[in-house]
């Protein structure tokens, strides 16, 4: 089916449905357009994203294995670590950057190669080739943001809360 015939088709859909259900076909469409905006801008500068399926939960404990070792079970279960991991970074559990300080340290670094996690996603870990050119500005659509270079040295963390963070920690 071309373009033209999806958008018949998406129309008719939208003149069958009743008014009220408008505004959750309107989220639903402003979400997959800021999807492909964020992706669109990534793959504008060059950068490779790979989704990673099979390798993301060995990944993701090495996150954690990485930036929260030396926090207890307890203190995790405190600042309801599984819910969102930077709450390390907002309980002040780890030393970090925050704000303009933290954007500012994760422009500079070269990168090359990233790994990027999403807190909701714990089933796919996505690996960003040919990062150079990217940027904290380029996370800023994101909600609870992971991105960590591969030898997990340092992680920057874009939350959904505007008064908690950006962080950035280097060990």
């Amino acid at each position: 089916m071309d373009s033209s015939n999806y958008r018949n088709e998406i129309n008719q859909m939208l003149d069958s449905l009743p008014e009220e259900e408008l505004r959750k076909v309107f989220w639903f469409v402003n979400v997959t357009l800021g999807k492909h905006l964020y992706n669109k801008n990534l793959l504008d500068k060059g950068v490779v994203i790979l989704e990673l399926i099979e390798e993301a939960k060995e990944i993701i404990d090495l996150w954690d294995r990485a930036f929260a070792k030396n926090i207890s079970d307890e203190i995790k279960k405190e600042i309801h670590y599984h819910q969102y991991k930077w709450h390390i970074f907002s309980y002040k559990k780890k030393e970090c950057l925050e704000g303009e300080a933290a954007r500012d340290a994760f422009d500079i670094l070269t990168k090359n190669e990233l790994y990027v996690m999403y807190q909701n996603s714990p089933d796919i870990v996505f690996e960003y080739k040919n990062a150079k050119d990217v940027v904290s500005a380029n996370f800023d659509s994101e909600q609870d943001i992971y991105i960590f270079d591969k030898s997990f040295k340092w992680t920057y963390v874009h939350t959904h809360e505007s008064m908690c963070g950006p962080y950035f920690y280097k060990k």
